[in-house]
């Protein structure tokens, strides 16, 4: 519950409110918003504020993986993402061409959309990726998150905070009235994006850099239907040596919604400066890159941004902890902002619910920053490095080496030629373009984040080696930290996801037949601590029976043994067999996790 305090007596007429929660939350984008979401599903009574005074005005982040559908599908709206988003069949034919209605250079089956790629999509997860713009989603996660108790404050602005032992003060502004006051909250997250506030007030620590290159957003108007239907995808790759402003040869166009609404990403050379961007020269980026001198269309917005390189070694400090592109700043390559955003406040929030309900110790909250930074880390690295393999693409053909843009064109041009030097570039374009799955197909880097913290508890295993390339490939495994392997099970009137067996507000243990011993040992432990741990035996005659007989070769361990998930579905602990105290060994386990002692 909110309360609201008279910071004056009342015989005079207030002028300062100071206002109280258990979890404010600074921002309103994808990771904020997902953090109030996920915390008012919990039941932890949380305030949202953003300075702005509605949600993103431009589309932005758009392509949503499959863990983050996961999530969505765990807090029940993924079937609001899917009714509007672009599905996963419609995204993935990722064309590089000299102008959308020009010559195709090459195209690639991204997004899992390639028939053997789409197959390991399939086997990993109950949920398709697909593509959704920021100013459509953000609107359904504040709309769910306020409806469960959240309450949202537009127009309303994070000047500063201090903290204590028992809370945080943060100052805010009223946009609208001028007038300041004060939100006394338990915790705070700072979800204010790339130039954040909370994390500056912070001093988090950063490796890397900003602004390590230009690039200018054009969103525009026209029917490209007839160029697009053909080969749909989300993504149309231009390289066009010399054209426009600013330009440095390469640029994108987008598709926010098929087939007439779109957004291009230009780069420009930063070392020459920021370019004006005038509708006019903004129109004729739109026609060039499309090839068509005298197209319809109507420029609906300009902005240039700059590329980032950096990531906080450090995600929280004290009763503050910072979520989103506040702490991995990178290019949208690979398409990881938004969904490591998510993921980040997924990570957390259950943490912090534990916590506040006097059912972990905060020491449990120490495990955000040692389970999410490296994964800041990682995928702001791979973002960055995707982004300049394309010049794989360009040295290949051979546009390093060009001094003008006629030498470009002709460059270009003798990827044609029946010649021994046609022969090598078109090798060499290939061998670029099978590189560039390390952006689009990077399924591992999406679904293989494994974690190593205080709230994971070793088995004594070693982890398995991947037997393909693990950026590429995803493998599951439940080795402890791991995310939970999806399969089906169920029985005749319906089919469940391993993934819907393991609900956000609980700890699971999944085990076999023989293992049922452990549901008598899960309940007094979870009785003893106060923490619900619900066991779900699957096997024939059983709640639901493994359908395919895949979670007997996914689960890692006997029919006796056992799996622990946490609330994020990512594995706890697991047991090979069943010990002779499954009781004591399961109260060992969640003391050292909930960073607790047993009594309640």
């Amino acid at each position: 519950m909110v309360t609201f305090h008279d910071g004056l007596a009342d015989t005079a007429p207030p002028t300062h409110t100071a206002v109280e929660t258990d979890v404010l939350i600074v921002g309103s984008g994808p990771a904020g918003a997902s953090a109030a979401l996920f915390l008012s599903t919990l039941g932890v009574p949380n305030i949202m504020i953003t300075k702005y005074r509605w949600t993103a005005n431009t589309p932005r982040a758009h392509i949503t993986n499959q863990r983050t559908m996961e999530i969505f599908r765990d807090v029940g709206i993924e079937d609001q993402v899917l009714a509007d988003a672009t599905p996963h069949h419609l995204i993935g034919d990722t064309v590089f061409c000299t102008a959308i209605a020009g010559e195709e250079i090459g195209r690639i089956l991204t997004w899992g959309n390639h028939p053997a790629r789409h197959a390991d999509h399939e086997l990993a997860s109950p949920s398709h990726n697909c593509d959704i713009p920021q100013t459509y989603l953000e609107p359904i996660l504040v709309r769910n998150a306020t409806a469960r108790g959240t309450q949202t404050q537009f127009s309303t602005e994070y000047l500063g905070h201090t903290q204590d032992a028992d809370g945080v003060t943060v100052r805010v502004l009223n946009r609208l009235t001028g007038s300041e006051y004060t939100i006394r909250a338990k915790y705070l997250i700072g979800a204010d994006g790339a130039r954040s506030a909370v994390a500056a007030d912070l001093d988090l620590p950063y490796e890397g850099r900003m602004d390590v290159a230009g690039s200018m957003n054009i969103t525009f108007k026209a029917d490209l239907a007839e160029l697009c239907r053909h080969r749909p995808s989300v993504l149309y790759w231009v390289i066009q040596p010399g054209a426009n402003v600013g330009g440095i040869g390469a640029g994108l166009v987008r598709m926010v919604r098929p087939w007439h609404e779109w957004l291009i990403v230009w780069g420009f050379d930063l070392a020459q400066g920021v370019p004006e961007v005038t509708s006019e020269d903004a129109l004729r980026i739109v026609r060039n890159l499309v090839g068509e001198p005298s197209l319809d269309a109507e420029i609906t917005g300009i902005s240039l941004w700059g590329n980032n390189e950096q990531y906080a070694t450090a995600l929280q400090r004290g009763r503050v902890f910072c979520a989103g592109d506040a702490v991995h700043k990178h290019p949208p390559s690979n398409g990881l902002g938004s969904n490591t955003s998510i993921q980040d406040s997924y990570n957390l929030a259950w943490k912090l619910a534990l916590v506040l309900n006097g059912q972990a110790g905060s020491e449990l909250l120490e495990s955000y920053t040692a389970e999410r930074a490296p994964v800041a880390r990682q995928i702001v690295l791979r973002a960055n490095k995707s982004a300049r393999e394309f010049g794989a693409l360009f040295e290949a053909l051979g546009l390093d080496a060009a001094e003008s843009a006629e030498q470009m064109h002709a460059q270009i041009e003798e990827r044609k030629d029946s010649s021994l030097a046609g022969a090598a570039k078109r090798a060499a374009v290939r061998e670029a373009m099978e590189l560039k799955n390390y952006e689009f197909n990077a399924h591992g880097v999406e679904m293989g984040q494994s974690y190593s913290s205080s709230a994971v508890v070793p088995d004594g295993s070693v982890a398995p080696e991947p037997s393909r390339d693990p950026e590429l490939y995803y493998e599951p495994s439940t080795f402890p930290g791991a995310r939970l392997p999806h399969a089906w099970v169920g029985d005749s009137r319906r089919k469940l996801s391993t993934h819907d067996l393991v609900p956000y507000g609980q700890f699971t243990l999944l085990t076999g037949v023989n293992g049922e011993a452990w549901a008598d040992a899960a309940q007094k432990a979870a009785d003893r601590l106060g923490v619900p741990v619900r066991t779900v035996v699957i096997g024939p005659g059983r709640e639901v029976t493994d359908l395919y007989f895949d979670w007997s070769r996914l689960s890692g361990v006997d029919e006796d043994g056992a799996v622990l998930v946490r609330p994020d579905k990512h594995i706890a602990w697991r047991a090979g067999s069943l010990p002779d105290d499954p009781e004591a060994s399961l109260m060992s386990v969640l003391t050292t996790v909930l960073s607790r002692e047993e009594s309640a």
